[in-house]
């Protein structure tokens, strides 16, 4: 992981993703794809991510934040809103990092890159994800540690 110095200046810098990779991160949530997220979408998100849905904490503060117009929804332009002004900051990343992560060894494996997809209900292979890794895996190892991550979510990866 970072060391000290690093770790915090890391916390401050800002990632901006394109309009597209917003658009498919949306997609996600956006389950019934009716153009805008539900609170009960984001809740099963969370869930098939290991994390609590409880709408009562993060979840509900999140939608405070989000839903701009207050119709109880995140539409694509709120959700664009927000991320425009904000961006993805380091310790978010950090955080999916650490949902990947879930043996909490400090790297991503392609196993557990597989079950947090298939969680998602993607179709994907156990070599897919393998292919994944090796896109990113810059020493090697055959896992992605937060080095590797963050310069995956600050690039474009092809796979091949």
């Amino acid at each position: 992981m970072f060391s000290g110095d690093r770790q915090n200046s890391a916390l401050m810098a800002i990632y901006q993703p394109s309009t597209s990779e917003m658009k498919q991160v949306f997609d996600k949530f956006d389950s019934d794809k009716d153009g805008k997220i539900s609170k009960s979408e984001y809740k099963d998100i969370l869930t098939a991510l290991g994390q609590k849905g409880d709408m009562n904490g993060e979840a509900a503060k999140i939608f405070r934040v989000l839903d701009l117009n207050e119709d109880g929804f995140i539409d694509f332009k709120e959700f664009m809103e927000v991320h425009k002004k904000e961006g993805v900051r380091t310790r978010d990343i950090q955080r999916a990092f650490r949902m990947f992560d879930k043996n909490r060894d400090g790297k991503i494996s392609a196993e557990e890159i597989l079950e947090i997809l298939q969680g998602l209900g993607e179709s994907c292979s156990l070599q897919d994800c393998r292919k994944m890794v090796r896109a990113v895996d810059t020493d090697c190892d055959g896992m992605v540690d937060m080095d590797d991550f963050m310069a995956m979510m600050n690039r474009p990866i092809k796979l091949g």
